[in-house]
C-alpha cells in the first residue's frame, strides 16, 4: 500500500507537509493560503503567537463560516434574482465572494513571496 501523497504549505513562515490526495490540491493550497493571510491580520491586531494566534484565528475562520451559513440559510434560494433580459437567471453572490477571498489570499501569499526578492 503506497503513502498517501503530500504537500508542503507554509503558515506564518513556518513549513508543514501535510497528507493531500492530488485531486484536493488547489483547495487545499487556497484554504493555507487564507489561514495564513487570516493569521498575518491576527497576529499583527493582538500581537499574538503560537497555540493563541492559531485558536483566535481558528475561531474567527468558524465564526465567518457560520456567519456565512446563517446568511445562506435566510436568504431564499441563497440567490439573488436578476433581471428577466440579464444573461445570469441567478447569482449567488456570497459563493462569489468566498471565492474572490480565496483568490485574494493565494494572490496576497504570492506577492508576498515576491517582495522579499526585492
Amino acid at each position: 500500500m503506497s503513502a498517501q501523497p503530500t504537500l508542503d504549505i507554509t503558515l506564518l513562515g513556518r513549513e508543514y507537509s501535510v497528507a493531500c490526495p492530488p485531486e484536493e490540491r488547489e483547495s487545499l493550497l487556497a484554504a493555507a493560503s487564507l489561514v495564513d493571510v487570516k493569521m498575518a491580520e491576527i497576529a499583527a491586531r493582538t500581537k499574538g503567537t503560537g497555540e493563541r494566534l492559531a485558536m483566535m484565528t481558528a475561531l474567527n475562520l468558524a465564526h465567518e463560516l457560520l456567519a456565512s451559513k446563517s446568511a445562506r440559510e435566510a436568504a431564499p434560494a441563497a440567490a439573488v434574482e436578476v433581471a428577466a433580459d440579464d444573461t445570469f437567471a441567478a447569482f449567488d453572490r456570497q459563493d462569489f465572494a468566498r471565492r474572490i477571498a480565496a483568490i485574494e489570499a493565494r494572490l496576497d501569499a504570492a506577492m508576498a513571496d515576491q517582495e522579499k526578492l526585492f
